[in-house]
């Protein structure tokens, strides 16, 4: 049996977003203007597995740091999917960008999460060449893939997401 695919992005609320970016950057003049320009993931060919992420703003980030990023992004999906966020295969070769949680997973619930299902970013460059990286504003820089997963037959998981990041860790 075929399922209905309901998987889409959208963006998360102006206040959402505002909230995080100035968690993470301070204070910007042009706050909405980064919002309305926020692009939402898609495939780059018909054989992409990914879907790129494009970077709200220019970026430099220096050898041996980190940076969080809010995408302005949100996710609804099938219970029976997980979006898998990787970085793109060019980054990681050129200057060894990487997730700072190696992959991140957004699960279906996530959406509902108090943070609006947010998806931030957290990538690093660990580049051994002391290479700066550069990207621009409108750039793709992680990709992610939908994947369905199973459950045990004896599941009994009942429990429902209030919070976001790491919030089902918590008891």
């Amino acid at each position: 049996m075929k399922m209905k695919n309901i998987t889409h992005f959208d963006k998360v609320s102006f206040e959402q977003f505002q909230k995080d970016f100035i968690q993470n950057f301070g204070v910007v003049a042009n706050m909405k203007e980064i919002y309305t320009n926020i692009l939402l993931p898609k495939r780059a060919t018909k054989g992409s597995a990914g879907y790129d992420f494009f970077l709200p703003i220019d970026l430099e980030l220096k050898p041996n740091t980190s940076i969080v990023i809010p995408t302005g992004i949100r996710c609804m999906m099938n219970e029976e999917f997980v979006l898998q966020i990787y970085p793109r295969s060019s980054l990681g070769f050129k200057y060894r960008l990487q997730l700072d949680n190696i992959v991140g997973i957004i699960d279906s619930d996530y959406y509902y999460a108090q943070n609006e299902g947010h998806i931030l970013i957290k990538i690093s460059n660990l580049s051994l060449e002391n290479k700066i990286v550069e990207l621009k504003k409108g750039e793709a820089f992680v990709q992610g893939i939908f994947l369905s997963y199973g459950k045990t037959i004896d599941d009994q998981t009942f429990t429902t997401r209030s919070g976001g990041i790491g919030s089902t860790n918590k008891k």
